[in-house]
Protein backbone atom coordinates (compact mmCIF):
# COMPACT_ATOMS: atom_id res chain seq x y z
CA UNK A 1 0.00 0.00 0.00
CA UNK A 2 1.21 3.49 -0.73
CA UNK A 3 1.61 6.33 1.89
CA UNK A 4 2.05 9.73 1.78
CA UNK A 5 5.52 9.09 3.28
CA UNK A 6 6.66 7.13 0.09
CA UNK A 7 9.05 8.86 -2.35
CA UNK A 8 7.19 9.89 -5.87
CA UNK A 9 9.30 10.97 -8.77
CA UNK A 10 7.28 14.30 -10.04
CA UNK A 11 7.93 15.02 -14.00
CA UNK A 12 11.33 13.54 -13.72
CA UNK A 13 12.12 15.03 -9.94
CA UNK A 14 12.63 12.91 -6.75
CA UNK A 15 10.72 13.70 -4.12
CA UNK A 16 11.25 12.07 -0.59
CA UNK A 17 7.31 12.22 0.76
CA UNK A 18 4.15 13.16 -0.90
CA UNK A 19 3.11 15.75 1.83
CA UNK A 20 3.15 18.96 0.26
CA UNK A 21 3.50 22.86 1.26
CA UNK A 22 0.39 24.28 -0.23
CA UNK A 23 0.92 27.94 -1.31
CA UNK A 24 0.18 30.54 1.08
CA UNK A 25 0.48 34.66 0.51
CA UNK A 26 2.53 35.67 3.92
CA UNK A 27 3.13 39.37 2.26
CA UNK A 28 6.94 39.83 3.66
CA UNK A 29 8.54 40.81 0.76
CA UNK A 30 9.05 44.31 1.71
CA UNK A 31 10.79 47.15 -0.22
CA UNK A 32 10.10 48.47 -3.49
CA UNK A 33 11.61 45.86 -5.67
CA UNK A 34 8.87 43.16 -4.39
CA UNK A 35 12.05 41.06 -3.95
CA UNK A 36 12.25 38.06 -1.12
CA UNK A 37 14.40 38.38 1.84
CA UNK A 38 16.73 36.26 3.92
CA UNK A 39 14.08 35.77 6.61
CA UNK A 40 11.94 34.24 3.70
CA UNK A 41 14.73 31.92 2.66
CA UNK A 42 15.14 31.16 6.33
CA UNK A 43 10.88 30.24 6.23
CA UNK A 44 11.04 28.23 3.57
CA UNK A 45 14.19 26.12 4.14
CA UNK A 46 13.02 25.34 7.82
CA UNK A 47 10.16 23.49 5.58
CA UNK A 48 12.65 21.61 3.24
CA UNK A 49 11.00 18.56 4.46
CA UNK A 50 8.20 18.75 2.58
CA UNK A 51 8.31 16.01 -0.53
CA UNK A 52 7.39 19.45 -2.93
CA UNK A 53 7.37 22.96 -1.56
CA UNK A 54 5.14 25.21 -3.59
CA UNK A 55 5.80 29.25 -2.65
CA UNK A 56 3.07 31.74 -1.83
CA UNK A 57 2.11 33.41 -4.85
CA UNK A 58 4.72 35.68 -6.95
CA UNK A 59 3.16 38.03 -9.60
CA UNK A 60 4.52 37.59 -13.13
CA UNK A 61 4.21 41.53 -13.96
CA UNK A 62 3.80 44.79 -12.12
CA UNK A 63 0.40 44.84 -12.92
CA UNK A 64 0.06 41.41 -11.77
CA UNK A 65 0.15 42.09 -7.89
CA UNK A 66 -3.34 42.72 -5.46
CA UNK A 67 -1.92 42.57 -2.15
CA UNK A 68 0.92 44.74 -0.10
CA UNK A 69 4.19 43.43 0.11
CA UNK A 70 4.10 40.66 -2.51
CA UNK A 71 6.80 39.38 -4.49
CA UNK A 72 7.58 39.35 -7.94
CA UNK A 73 9.42 37.31 -10.41
CA UNK A 74 9.52 39.77 -13.11
CA UNK A 75 12.89 41.94 -12.42
CA UNK A 76 16.86 40.64 -12.32
CA UNK A 77 17.18 41.74 -8.61
CA UNK A 78 14.23 40.00 -7.98
CA UNK A 79 15.39 36.66 -9.56
CA UNK A 80 18.97 37.10 -7.60
CA UNK A 81 17.07 37.65 -4.59
CA UNK A 82 14.91 34.40 -5.04
CA UNK A 83 18.12 32.50 -5.97
CA UNK A 84 18.34 32.98 -2.20
CA UNK A 85 15.77 31.25 -1.24
CA UNK A 86 16.26 28.02 -3.54
CA UNK A 87 19.81 27.80 -2.24
CA UNK A 88 18.93 27.72 1.03
CA UNK A 89 15.84 25.19 0.44
CA UNK A 90 18.17 22.89 -1.32
CA UNK A 91 21.10 23.25 0.65
CA UNK A 92 18.40 21.06 3.40
CA UNK A 93 16.95 18.67 0.84
CA UNK A 94 14.27 20.14 -0.37
CA UNK A 95 12.39 20.59 -3.76
CA UNK A 96 10.54 23.81 -4.26
CA UNK A 97 8.42 25.17 -6.66
CA UNK A 98 7.10 28.89 -7.50
CA UNK A 99 3.17 29.81 -7.75
CA UNK A 100 3.27 32.01 -10.63
CA UNK A 101 -0.26 34.07 -9.59
CA UNK A 102 -1.62 37.36 -11.61
CA UNK A 103 -4.60 38.31 -9.47
CA UNK A 104 -6.51 39.90 -12.01
CA UNK A 105 -9.52 42.08 -10.86
CA UNK A 106 -8.63 41.28 -7.37
CA UNK A 107 -6.43 44.16 -5.88
CA UNK A 108 -6.11 48.01 -5.84
CA UNK A 109 -4.86 50.80 -7.91
CA UNK A 110 -3.20 52.14 -5.06
CA UNK A 111 -0.77 48.67 -4.50
CA UNK A 112 0.62 49.15 -8.31
CA UNK A 113 3.06 51.36 -9.71
CA UNK A 114 2.82 54.10 -11.90
CA UNK A 115 -0.74 54.76 -13.51
CA UNK A 116 -1.35 51.23 -13.54
CA UNK A 117 -4.99 49.55 -12.44
CA UNK A 118 -6.04 45.93 -12.28
CA UNK A 119 -7.37 44.21 -15.56
CA UNK A 120 -9.59 41.24 -16.16
CA UNK A 121 -11.36 39.10 -18.61
CA UNK A 122 -13.84 42.15 -18.48
CA UNK A 123 -14.94 45.33 -16.56
CA UNK A 124 -16.83 44.09 -13.81
CA UNK A 125 -15.55 44.61 -10.35
CA UNK A 126 -15.70 42.13 -7.41
CA UNK A 127 -18.03 42.39 -4.73
CA UNK A 128 -15.37 43.10 -1.46
CA UNK A 129 -12.49 44.98 -0.25
CA UNK A 130 -8.66 44.27 -0.21
CA UNK A 131 -6.32 45.30 2.00
CA UNK A 132 -3.95 48.26 1.20
CA UNK A 133 -1.09 49.86 3.16
CA UNK A 134 -3.72 52.16 3.71
CA UNK A 135 -6.25 50.11 4.89
CA UNK A 136 -8.85 47.50 3.44
CA UNK A 137 -10.49 49.21 -0.10
CA UNK A 138 -13.11 48.08 -2.30
CA UNK A 139 -12.25 46.53 -5.10
CA UNK A 140 -12.43 49.07 -8.57
CA UNK A 141 -14.09 48.23 -11.52
CA UNK A 142 -10.87 46.49 -13.68
CA UNK A 143 -9.80 47.29 -17.26
CA UNK A 144 -10.92 44.97 -19.92
CA UNK A 145 -8.27 43.06 -21.38
CA UNK A 146 -8.01 43.81 -25.24
CA UNK A 147 -6.01 41.09 -27.84
CA UNK A 148 -2.84 42.35 -27.85
CA UNK A 149 -2.90 42.52 -23.62
CA UNK A 150 -3.83 39.13 -23.53
CA UNK A 151 -0.95 37.87 -25.69
CA UNK A 152 1.45 40.09 -23.36
CA UNK A 153 -0.15 38.88 -20.61
CA UNK A 154 0.51 35.01 -21.51
CA UNK A 155 4.10 36.10 -22.76
CA UNK A 156 4.48 37.70 -18.72
CA UNK A 157 3.62 34.05 -17.78
CA UNK A 158 6.13 32.35 -19.77
CA UNK A 159 8.97 34.73 -18.78
CA UNK A 160 8.06 34.72 -15.29
CA UNK A 161 8.91 30.80 -15.66
CA UNK A 162 11.64 31.15 -17.06
CA UNK A 163 12.99 33.44 -14.41
CA UNK A 164 11.84 31.01 -12.13
CA UNK A 165 14.11 28.49 -13.30
CA UNK A 166 17.35 30.96 -13.64
CA UNK A 167 16.65 31.39 -9.86
CA UNK A 168 16.86 28.00 -9.43
CA UNK A 169 13.21 26.80 -8.75
CA UNK A 170 12.82 23.00 -9.79
CA UNK A 171 9.59 23.93 -11.66
CA UNK A 172 6.63 26.40 -11.19
CA UNK A 173 2.72 25.94 -10.26
CA UNK A 174 0.68 28.16 -12.26
CA UNK A 175 -2.57 29.61 -10.11
CA UNK A 176 -5.67 29.19 -11.85
CA UNK A 177 -7.88 29.17 -8.58
CA UNK A 178 -9.07 30.99 -5.81
CA UNK A 179 -10.84 33.72 -7.63
CA UNK A 180 -8.01 35.15 -9.66
CA UNK A 181 -7.25 35.95 -13.19
CA UNK A 182 -6.92 32.11 -14.87
CA UNK A 183 -10.23 31.26 -12.14
CA UNK A 184 -12.05 34.91 -14.09
CA UNK A 185 -11.88 33.43 -17.42
CA UNK A 186 -12.91 30.61 -16.42
CA UNK A 187 -15.93 32.05 -14.55
CA UNK A 188 -19.33 32.89 -15.39
CA UNK A 189 -19.79 36.59 -13.84
CA UNK A 190 -16.08 37.81 -14.22
CA UNK A 191 -15.88 36.83 -18.09
CA UNK A 192 -18.78 38.22 -19.81
CA UNK A 193 -16.79 38.57 -23.01
CA UNK A 194 -18.64 37.28 -26.22
CA UNK A 195 -15.43 36.99 -28.49
CA UNK A 196 -12.82 34.14 -28.55
CA UNK A 197 -11.90 34.54 -24.96
CA UNK A 198 -15.31 33.87 -23.83
CA UNK A 199 -18.92 32.39 -24.04
CA UNK A 200 -19.04 29.00 -23.73
CA UNK A 201 -17.07 25.95 -24.95
CA UNK A 202 -13.04 26.48 -26.18
CA UNK A 203 -13.81 30.24 -25.05
CA UNK A 204 -13.99 30.21 -21.16
CA UNK A 205 -10.90 27.47 -21.38
CA UNK A 206 -8.82 29.24 -23.92
CA UNK A 207 -6.67 31.63 -21.99
CA UNK A 208 -6.34 29.12 -19.05
CA UNK A 209 -4.80 26.58 -22.23
CA UNK A 210 -2.98 28.92 -23.47
CA UNK A 211 -1.14 30.32 -20.39
CA UNK A 212 -0.17 26.30 -19.17
CA UNK A 213 0.36 26.01 -22.80
CA UNK A 214 3.26 28.95 -23.29
CA UNK A 215 4.66 28.00 -20.06
CA UNK A 216 5.24 24.13 -20.49
CA UNK A 217 7.02 25.66 -23.75
CA UNK A 218 9.61 27.98 -22.28
CA UNK A 219 10.56 25.66 -18.89
CA UNK A 220 9.33 21.86 -20.18
CA UNK A 221 5.59 20.23 -19.13
CA UNK A 222 7.41 18.34 -16.50
CA UNK A 223 8.65 21.52 -14.68
CA UNK A 224 5.26 22.76 -14.63
CA UNK A 225 1.86 22.44 -12.50
CA UNK A 226 -1.75 23.99 -12.59
CA UNK A 227 -3.45 24.85 -9.17
CA UNK A 228 -7.43 24.71 -9.82
CA UNK A 229 -10.27 25.27 -7.28
CA UNK A 230 -14.06 24.06 -9.64
CA UNK A 231 -16.47 25.92 -8.18
CA UNK A 232 -14.81 28.06 -5.46
CA UNK A 233 -16.85 31.35 -5.28
CA UNK A 234 -14.11 33.07 -3.38
CA UNK A 235 -13.18 36.24 -4.54
CA UNK A 236 -17.00 36.69 -5.96
CA UNK A 237 -16.86 33.49 -8.27
CA UNK A 238 -19.59 32.58 -9.96
CA UNK A 239 -19.51 28.87 -11.81
CA UNK A 240 -22.82 27.45 -13.08
CA UNK A 241 -21.29 24.18 -15.00
CA UNK A 242 -17.85 23.56 -12.89
CA UNK A 243 -17.75 20.11 -14.13
CA UNK A 244 -18.40 20.81 -17.62
CA UNK A 245 -15.91 23.42 -17.70
CA UNK A 246 -12.85 21.93 -15.76
CA UNK A 247 -13.56 18.67 -17.64
CA UNK A 248 -12.93 20.44 -21.11
CA UNK A 249 -9.93 21.94 -19.61
CA UNK A 250 -8.09 18.78 -18.96
CA UNK A 251 -8.59 17.37 -21.67
CA UNK A 252 -6.74 20.20 -23.13
CA UNK A 253 -3.84 20.01 -21.14
CA UNK A 254 -3.71 16.22 -20.69
CA UNK A 255 -1.33 15.92 -23.76
CA UNK A 256 1.27 18.79 -22.39
CA UNK A 257 2.75 16.17 -20.07
CA UNK A 258 2.47 18.30 -16.86
CA UNK A 259 4.59 17.84 -13.82
CA UNK A 260 1.54 17.48 -12.02
CA UNK A 261 -2.53 19.22 -11.31
CA UNK A 262 -3.37 20.52 -7.87
CA UNK A 263 -6.90 20.35 -6.97
CA UNK A 264 -8.12 22.85 -3.79
CA UNK A 265 -11.14 20.79 -3.66
CA UNK A 266 -14.88 22.38 -2.40
CA UNK A 267 -17.58 20.38 -1.06
CA UNK A 268 -18.27 18.79 -4.23
CA UNK A 269 -16.54 15.45 -3.50
CA UNK A 270 -17.84 13.23 -6.32
CA UNK A 271 -16.53 16.40 -8.39
CA UNK A 272 -13.31 15.83 -7.18
CA UNK A 273 -13.57 12.14 -8.21
CA UNK A 274 -14.53 12.89 -11.66
CA UNK A 275 -11.35 15.15 -12.14
CA UNK A 276 -8.90 12.61 -10.24
CA UNK A 277 -10.00 10.28 -13.03
CA UNK A 278 -9.68 11.95 -15.66
CA UNK A 279 -6.42 13.60 -15.09
CA UNK A 280 -3.61 10.65 -16.22
CA UNK A 281 -0.93 12.32 -14.27
CA UNK A 282 0.43 13.15 -11.34
CA UNK A 283 -3.06 14.24 -8.72
CA UNK A 284 -2.07 16.74 -5.53
CA UNK A 285 -5.37 17.60 -3.59
CA UNK A 286 -5.83 19.97 -0.80
CA UNK A 287 -8.87 18.39 0.09
CA UNK A 288 -11.86 20.45 1.57
CA UNK A 289 -12.17 20.09 5.70
CA UNK A 290 -13.59 23.86 6.14
CA UNK A 291 -14.10 25.32 8.66
CA UNK A 292 -10.99 22.87 10.31
CA UNK A 293 -7.72 23.11 8.85
CA UNK A 294 -6.30 19.79 6.95
CA UNK A 295 -5.33 17.45 9.42
CA UNK A 296 -3.47 13.47 9.98
CA UNK A 297 -6.81 12.28 8.87
CA UNK A 298 -5.58 13.37 5.32
CA UNK A 299 -2.72 11.20 4.71
CA UNK A 300 -5.43 8.05 4.42
CA UNK A 301 -6.60 9.95 0.83
CA UNK A 302 -2.76 8.57 -0.61
CA UNK A 303 -3.68 5.05 0.83
CA UNK A 304 -6.84 4.87 -1.18
CA UNK A 305 -5.37 6.48 -3.65
CA UNK A 306 -7.86 9.17 -3.89
CA UNK A 307 -4.83 11.43 -4.38
CA UNK A 308 -1.23 11.13 -5.55
CA UNK A 309 -0.08 13.97 -2.98
CA UNK A 310 -1.78 15.60 -0.47
CA UNK A 311 -1.15 19.23 0.45
CA UNK A 312 -1.50 21.15 3.72
CA UNK A 313 -1.71 24.63 4.27
CA UNK A 314 -2.34 26.09 7.55
CA UNK A 315 -0.89 23.25 9.24
CA UNK A 316 2.83 23.31 7.55
CA UNK A 317 2.42 26.71 8.31
CA UNK A 318 3.11 26.71 11.94
CA UNK A 319 5.08 23.08 12.18
CA UNK A 320 8.21 23.41 9.67
CA UNK A 321 8.72 19.89 10.20
CA UNK A 322 5.53 18.78 9.40
CA UNK A 323 6.16 15.26 7.95
CA UNK A 324 8.32 14.50 10.99
CA UNK A 325 5.10 15.23 13.10
CA UNK A 326 2.51 13.41 10.64
CA UNK A 327 4.35 10.45 10.79
CA UNK A 328 4.80 10.94 14.84
CA UNK A 329 1.02 11.30 15.02
CA UNK A 330 1.93 14.87 16.50
CA UNK A 331 1.92 16.85 18.59
CA UNK A 332 1.44 20.06 15.99
CA UNK A 333 1.72 23.60 16.93
CA UNK A 334 -1.69 25.36 16.27
CA UNK A 335 -1.08 28.57 14.20
CA UNK A 336 -1.61 32.35 15.00
CA UNK A 337 -4.11 33.71 12.62
CA UNK A 338 -3.15 37.14 13.90
CA UNK A 339 0.64 36.71 12.04
CA UNK A 340 -0.24 34.96 8.78
CA UNK A 341 0.11 38.70 7.01
CA UNK A 342 3.00 40.82 7.33
CA UNK A 343 4.86 41.40 10.40
CA UNK A 344 8.48 40.16 11.11
CA UNK A 345 9.85 36.61 12.18
CA UNK A 346 7.08 36.37 14.65
CA UNK A 347 4.54 33.76 13.46
CA UNK A 348 6.64 33.14 10.69
CA UNK A 349 10.27 31.45 11.28
CA UNK A 350 9.69 31.57 15.59
CA UNK A 351 6.94 28.26 15.60
CA UNK A 352 9.13 25.46 17.14
CA UNK A 353 10.21 22.16 15.09
CA UNK A 354 10.42 18.60 17.28
CA UNK A 355 13.59 18.56 19.65
CA UNK A 356 13.42 14.74 20.01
Amino acid sequence: MTTAFDPIVLGGTPLANRVVMAPMTRSRAYGAGAEPTELMATYYAQRAGAGLIVTEGIQPSPVGQGYPDTPGLHTPGQVRAWRTVTDAVHREGGVIFAQLMHTGRIGHPSLLPGHLVPVAPSAVAARGRVYTHEGPKEFVTPKELGEAEIAQTVADFAAAARNAVAAGFDGVEIHGANGYLIHQFLSDNANLRTDAWGGGGEGRIRFAVEVVTAVAEAVGGRRVGLRISPGNPFNDITEASPGEVYGALLDRLAPLGLAYLHLLEGPDAELTGRLRKAWPGTFVLNPFTHPDVTGPDALTLVEEGAADMVAYGALFLANPDLPRRLAAGGPFNTPDQATFYGGDHRGYTDYPALTA
